[in-house]
């Protein structure tokens, strides 16, 4: 995608989650990598009201919190540099305050394997990183600690993040962590579910590393 194109895309991505439940307000944020950039939606600004322009661009290996843009980037800009900076895999960082993942982090609760969908985010649980005040250095180490060998955490008393190499899997990220994050809050209405063992976990993480990959017939000419 060219800049542009990212930009109208963060905007697209702001009001999906929005509209599906997954974000209140103006409480989520968006960073997408853009070569030696991120950009990330700017501070307060009602994503019906956004516009490309607006989105901010900030250099990931440069002056750190610097920005360029008619507005402020989010106040949680932080934690999206210190994971863009961190962890180049990273091509898109979505954070939002989904109901049920909030609630677990509320209750400072990790995610368990509770269900093998868990393997998604790259271990056998989803952690909940410790608590500081929301836009603060703190909070981005917090963050970094909790996710580190993962794809997502909760944020204790605040919301929850997921990352993913595009913006496309970073929102499915996000769906599929409040998905488990529903799922598990209601078991614990019923007793409580039942845990699947690390190494069915590890073996589902092995098999997701070629999940849809077809293998070549018998007798076909190589690619």
């Amino acid at each position: 995608m060219s800049e542009l194109q990212l930009r109208q895309s963060i905007i697209d991505h702001c009001l999906h989650m929005n509209a599906i439940g997954l974000n209140q307000g103006t409480s989520g944020n968006i960073s997408v990598r853009h070569g030696d950039t991120m950009l990330v939606t700017p501070s307060a600004i009602p994503y019906g009201q956004m516009t490309p322009d607006m989105i901010v661009a900030m250099p990931i290996s440069g002056e750190y919190g610097a920005w360029s843009g008619p507005k402020k980037p989010s106040v949680e800009w932080p934690f999206h540099l210190d994971i863009m900076r961190a962890r180049p895999e990273v091509g898109a960082v979505v954070h939002t305050h989904a109901m049920f993942s909030t609630i677990l982090a509320i209750a400072r609760k990790p995610i368990p394997a509770c269900h093998y969908m868990i393997a998604a985010f790259g271990g056998h649980d989803v952690r909940v990183a410790d608590y500081a005040r929301y836009g603060t250095t703190t909070l981005s180490e917090n963050v970094l600690k909790a996710i580190e060998d993962r794809s997502a955490c909760l944020m204790a008393n605040h919301g929850m993040i997921a990352t993913g190499p595009s913006l496309e899997k970073a929102m499915w990220a996000a769906v599929e962590l409040e998905t488990i994050a529903k799922q598990y809050y209601h078991t614990l209405l019923i007793g409580g579910p039942v845990i699947l063992p690390d190494q069915e976990i590890a073996g589902v993480i092995e098999g997701f590393a070629s999940y849809g990959l077809q293998s070549k017939p018998e007798g076909a000419a190589a690619a």
